[in-house]
């Protein structure tokens, strides 16, 4: 079942993907002067862990499909794919562990310890996105703790893995894991978009599926809190109903989304957080999380 989830072996071709968080903590750590040596336990140990997070995100979303191919419980069923998920999230500790060959212990265990705090905010993250989706009403401030924890956590602490796989001193691993955030919340809301306006080639994943399901992204959120109008109160009665919607429900609220502006009003949000990223002086992972997010490095460079 893991080798299926990653597509190795005779399930391959192997899961397309910019391994993002991985790359973060290489990139952190050899631009901070380390060896790559020194953080490829780390990149290993995060990676595996956002697999093992995706495999029970599937799970309580009822997703079927990740990057187009069949999900593991969609294909083993629940009881087999929650195991399986399980043996994941053991793995990435044991892979961290692994890192004491070439780290003192005491960075180790920080490492141990920044990862398994990862691990309790995403749960909590998750929990609100569970809650939401028999919410009448979510407000913008809500939506942004729900992803702070769910999503921008663990971009958080990748970077922050980096850092202190390099060896940096505490105010350098907060600034790290405060550029970690802000790629995290931008990707989120970029990724919201992407839900709603792009097609399955791009995505790997049903167009419009998140609103049939009525879950709270930010452009609904952002839809519901502005004045009264036609289009909002549109979209408003539709998360209202309590239940998924049908296709026909689904365009009516995208039609009333994009009356609204939403979408630009989620490509304003996220650029507040990539400025946070425009400020980081380590260039290297700075172009690479820009790029990352489809945008130019030409004014940063």
């Amino acid at each position: 079942m893991l080798l299926r989830h990653f597509g190795y072996g005779p399930y391959g071709p192997a899961r397309r993907g910019k391994r993002l968080r991985p790359q973060m903590v290489l990139r952190v750590a050899t631009g901070e002067g380390a060896p790559i040596e020194d953080a490829l336990d780390a990149a290993v140990a995060v990676e595996i862990f956002h697999n093992y997070s995706l495999v029970h995100d599937d799970i309580e979303d009822r997703d079927e499909l990740r990057h187009g191919r069949p999900t593991l419980w969609s294909a083993y069923g629940i009881a087999k794919a929650i195991n399986a998920g399980d043996a994941m999230c053991a793995l990435s500790f044991l892979s961290l562990e692994h890192a004491g060959a070439r780290l003192d212990a005491r960075r180790v265990l920080r490492m141990i310890a920044i990862l398994h705090e990862a691990h309790a905010v995403m749960c909590e993250g998750q929990s609100l996105d569970l809650h939401f989706e028999t919410e009448t009403l979510v407000d913008v401030d809500r939506y942004h703790r729900m992803i702070a924890c769910k999503t921008a956590q663990l971009f958080d602490a990748s970077c922050r893995l980096g850092a202190t796989s390099a060896g940096c001193d505490a105010a350098t691993v907060d600034g790290y894991g405060a550029v970690g955030r802000a790629y995290g919340l931008a990707f989120q809301i970029r990724d919201d978009v992407s839900g709603i306006w792009s097609s399955v080639d791009e995505t790997g994943k049903m167009a419009g599926i998140d609103i049939a399901r009525r879950k709270w992204t930010f452009p609904v959120v952002w839809a519901i809190s502005q004045p009264p109008s036609a289009a909002r109160a549109a979209i408003a009665g539709a998360y209202a109903l309590g239940r998924p919607l049908d296709a026909g429900e689904v365009r009516r609220v995208v039609d009333s989304l994009d009356r609204l502006g939403a979408r630009e009003a989620a490509q304003r949000a996220a650029a507040e957080h990539v400025a946070v990223i425009e400020r980081h002086p380590n260039k290297e992972l700075r172009d690479f999380l820009l790029t990352t997010l489809g945008l130019s490095t030409a004014v940063t460079s």
